[in-house]
């Protein structure tokens, strides 16, 4: 089968993509210590009169990392981090954000948390053009770690598709092909994640950051994990709720990358409505508002369902066919909207995987995504950025819901 051609060939070799190494990894080891530890060089060096070193390797690597970045000005604080613009040291013009860690637990007194562990193990695995990149970790003298991370000045998706009213921002004008580009690039991030047995677990309009180019790109790994053992549980609290799969909110105990796909699907209606398409205030309602808009999971259509440890649903309704899409997300066309219902299918092991998403034909069909250059744009979304980094992972923002500016017409069809 001929590959999308919305697959873009990657900037570096296959066998790079999994081991990112650590800037640190090329420094001289120098000679052991009496205790084992290997002494730096420039330590060894200030060591020869017999006082000694103030620092062992790994610290004096920390400080030389620490001293390559510049903290500027700050862009955000929340609970779980602050967020810094910086630079590059040797080259003001290398703009980064710098996300500080904060210590939220006593549990973490000594050590990361889970949250910040993930976030950095994945970043530093996965290398793509639609992927945030990771380019420095350090830590600072209150031993939070600091994250640099590439600087993405346009904002989120989500201030594309609809403005910030605190702000008084409105959402950008943007048409077929430019939705046609923003899901090419989102779906080629998801494919590289999954291709790399990573489930991102958390993809939502705002974690999905707009670079100086118009590249999106996939941010926030702080719930990511590897694909499970077949016989290891894994948590259903999991991925924002309004972009939250039907198996998710049964419970399922074991799920795939088709849990990641269910939220591109609810990203792609999203973008096409203006609106969020599934904003349920509560699991229930969520649950719900998937029976009216796509159908009522059932035994008929999702052998097994019944038996998941939550399942439950308010009605029975049939599982809407293609012409509903067709009408609903008219500006799709009949190729888009075949590729949008195949996400948003009820029975996971029959959605649409991400690499089958990219050999859609969706991607042949007029008109052609825009290029990135040509994207509809927000300048200064420095504060956006700031606001979507210091998140904590997988919380809906309270007031979110009041803001949905319409109730969307789930009528028979």
């Amino acid at each position: 089968m001929a590959v999308s051609p919305v697959v873009t060939e990657l900037s570096r070799p296959a066998t790079e993509l999994r081991a990112a190494a650590s800037p640190l990894r090329s420094l001289a080891s120098g000679q052991a210590s009496s205790n084992g530890t290997p002494k730096p060089v420039g330590a060894l060096r200030k060591n020869m009169g017999g006082n000694p070193p103030s620092l062992d390797l790994a610290e004096q690597m920390n400080e030389d990392e620490k001293r390559k970045w510049v903290k500027g000005k700050k862009l955000g604080e929340g609970t779980y981090a602050v967020v810094f613009l910086g630079h590059l040291r040797d080259d003001p013009s290398t703009l980064v954000a710098i996300k500080k860690m904060k210590k939220v637990s006593k549990d973490y007194e000594e050590g990361m948390s889970h949250d910040a562990i993930r976030e950095v193990k994945h970043l530093q695995e996965l290398q793509h053009d639609n992927i945030i990149a990771l380019r420095s970790v350090f830590s600072s003298k209150d031993q939070n770690l600091n994250l640099v991370l590439e600087f993405l000045p346009l904002g989120d998706l989500e201030i594309l598709i609809k403005g910030d009213q605190q702000r008084k921002i409105p959402g950008v004008r943007y048409g077929a092909a430019d939705i046609k580009a923003w899901m090419g690039m989102l779906t080629r991030a998801v494919w590289f994640c999954h291709e790399n047995f990573v489930l991102h677990r958390d993809i939502k309009p705002n974690n999905l950051l707009i670079a100086a180019n118009g590249e999106l790109k996939l941010a926030d790994f702080g719930l990511a994990r590897g694909f499970a053992d077949p016989y290891q549980y894994m948590t259903a609290n999991v991925i924002t709720r309004w972009y939250r799969p039907p198996e998710l909110l049964f419970g399922a105990k074991h799920y795939s990358g088709a849990v990641d796909i269910w939220s591109v699907g609810t990203i792609f209606a999203e973008i096409v409505l203006r609106n969020a398409y599934l904003p349920g205030g509560t699991e229930l309602e969520q649950v719900k508002l998937i029976c009216e808009a796509i159908g009522t999971p059932t035994e008929d259509n999702w052998p097994g369902v019944t038996k998941l440890r939550d399942y439950a649903v308010p009605s029975t309704n049939p599982v809407r066919g293609k012409a509903y899409y067709e009408r609903t997300f008219e500006i799709l066309g009949p190729e888009g909207a075949d590729l949008l219902m195949r996400t948003l299918t009820l029975n996971p092991n029959r959605r649409i995987t991400a690499k089958e998403m990219l050999q859609h034909s969706y991607w042949l069909a007029q008109p052609q995504p825009t290029r990135k250059e040509d994207l509809p744009r927000k300048a200064g979304g420095e504060e956006t950025m700031g606001a979507d980094l210091k998140r904590r992972p997988g919380v809906v923002e309270e007031d979110r819901g009041s803001r949905i500016a319409r109730k969307l017409d789930f009528g028979a069809g």
